[in-house]
């Protein structure tokens, strides 16, 4: 009696999240790998409290192309977002909008809440999650080891290393044997090992002949895949109250987060004591450099190390699968810069990845077509205008896309959607053989690698890495896609469902 009384009550409680089913069942769109090229793009609709909500649901699992969609029609390139109860999130793909943020009003664009929040319980107060004077101390301290001869031998070693001693061995069994791979986890395996010898000094042997799965490489990928879901949430609140109750996803990240960080503090204890017993360590990874310059709180060491894995693992190893895709796809490219690592064979090895000018344009190409870090998130914080007359108010974010920027014909021409490594080159002139010479865009074009004041620490580690894998692997085997012929993978900005190719070794 009691119950039935209630009903009403009841009914008030869970009609909200009735809706918001029936309107996620009804807008979800069928199942097409692309719209038709003559289909009209149209802006959400907005309405009273919900904002363009219903939008945002039906394209939730189109989310980057949904919004580059808007982008490229938006008469700015600047797209105001509105959602439920006023408030309002900019997207934006304007050069001058992202000088803005990056650059000339930099301390007014910060990391903000919600960000630090949503990375909080897996970087900490690292680098990536940190503003003001935490992040410029962390900034400058990263700054000087980076710039160190040493650390970038110790980097070549240790990539040099993995390609000859794991990487080709597997190549080679597949070529014999005619196995298809998943190059894309070959590749995240080859780049979780780098990273964690460059960050700890520690190798966990990731890329092996039988692929294992260790317990410290799982909890890396759960706690990644965790934050990307956080990030994706059409309702953030879901997985805020499922981490309050510690169920689901959310007690996945806590106990994957937990094998991280405890792995993390014993390699740093480990070390610590080693200091203690000499006067230095005798390996130059970053975290013997940080705590031997006298940086020894476990925590602070623990979350700026995993905040770098994070970031090398992720971008070199996206950035490389796409690059080979669109190799497989573009055999005259494939032709070009084949050549080039041929002829730069006998060179020392920085001496050949620095001259490897054909094959720098063409991984700058790919990235601007599928770049590691697609979109990137900054929050006022006091009210602003943009270049482009829009309005911000404290609190508001502002997000600019590199995939939406990299697809504009105002900024790449009408045939933007060309794999095109020549767009990037010129002629030298007055040179006798007129050998190419690389035009870089200007970094608020083209900001891959962000810009201004934060630009990556990394980016030349990057390239370096890249162009030892090309360069490696290349000079042997040929990379034959398993792809069903035309059909473009989606981009997530990994590729979805991994990256099936088979080996061919080439002729002596």
């Amino acid at each position: 009696m009691f119950f039935f009384y209630h009903i009403p009550f009841f009914v008030l409680l869970l009609l909200p999240l009735l809706s918001i089913f029936f309107l996620i069942k009804a807008s979800t769109p069928k199942k097409q790998s692309s719209p038709p090229p003559s289909t009209a793009i149209s802006l959400p609709r907005s309405y009273p409290i919900i904002g363009s909500f219903l939008a945002v649901v039906a394209n939730r699992k189109r989310q980057l192309q949904w919004i580059s969609d808007i982008l490229q029609v938006s008469p700015s390139a600047t797209y105001v977002l509105h959602h439920n109860i006023g408030t309002r999130h900019i997207f934006t793909a304007n050069p001058d909008v992202v000088r803005h943020i990056l650059k000339t009003h930099f301390p007014n664009y910060g990391k903000g809440d919600y960000f630090n929040g949503t990375l909080k319980d897996f970087l900490g107060h690292g680098i990536f999650n940190v503003d003001g004077e935490s992040w410029r101390f962390q900034r400058q301290l990263a700054s000087h080891e980076f710039n160190t001869k040493s650390l970038r031998k110790f980097i070549e070693i240790v990539v040099d290393a993995e390609i000859s001693d794991r990487l080709i061995p597997i190549l080679s069994v597949a070529a014999a044997t005619g196995t298809v791979l998943d190059f894309q986890d070959i590749l995240q395996r080859f780049a979780f090992d780098n990273m964690c010898n460059i960050a700890f000094g520690f190798d966990p042997a990731y890329l092996l002949p039988s692929l294992p799965q260790t317990k410290f490489a799982q909890a890396f990928e759960e706690s990644v895949k965790n934050i990307n879901d956080r990030f994706n949430a059409v309702i953030p609140t879901i997985w805020k109250i499922k981490k309050l109750l510690n169920i689901g996803s959310e007690k996945r990240m806590r106990i994957a987060v937990s094998v991280v960080k405890e792995f993390a503090e014993n390699i740093i204890r480990k070390k610590k004591q080693e200091l203690k017993e000499k006067a230095s360590l005798d390996s130059v990874d970053l975290l013997s450099r940080f705590l031997c310059s006298g940086h020894s709180d476990e925590n602070f060491v623990t979350d700026i190390v995993i905040s770098f894995i994070l970031a090398g693992r992720e971008t070199t190893s996206s950035a490389l699968t796409w690059y080979l895709w669109l190799l497989s796809k573009n055999p005259h490219v494939e032709s070009e810069v084949l050549k080039e690592i041929k002829e730069k064979s006998e060179a020392p090895v920085y001496e050949e990845v620095k001259d490897m000018v054909y094959t720098h344009a063409s991984l700058c190409e790919s990235m601007r077509l599928y770049p590691p870090v697609s979109t990137d998130t900054k929050e006022a914080v006091n009210d602003d205008v943009l270049p482009d007359g829009t309005v911000m108010k404290k609190g508001m974010r502002v997000t600019y896309v590199p995939y939406a920027m990299g697809r504009l014909e105002t900024l790449w021409g009408s045939d933007w959607a060309e794999f095109k490594p020549e767009r990037w080159l010129e002629k030298e002139e007055e040179v006798e053989n007129r050998q190419w010479r690389f035009v870089g865009r200007d970094a608020y074009t083209y900001p891959v690698f962000q810009a201004g004041p934060r630009i990556c620490l990394g980016k030349e580690m990057a390239f370096l890495q890249m162009k030892r894998v090309l360069a490696g692997v290349l000079r042997r085997f040929k990379v034959v896609s398993a792809v069903e012929e035309g059909v473009e993978p989606e981009f997530a900005p990994k590729m979805k469902g991994g990256f099936l190719v088979r080996i061919v070794e080439r002729d002596a």
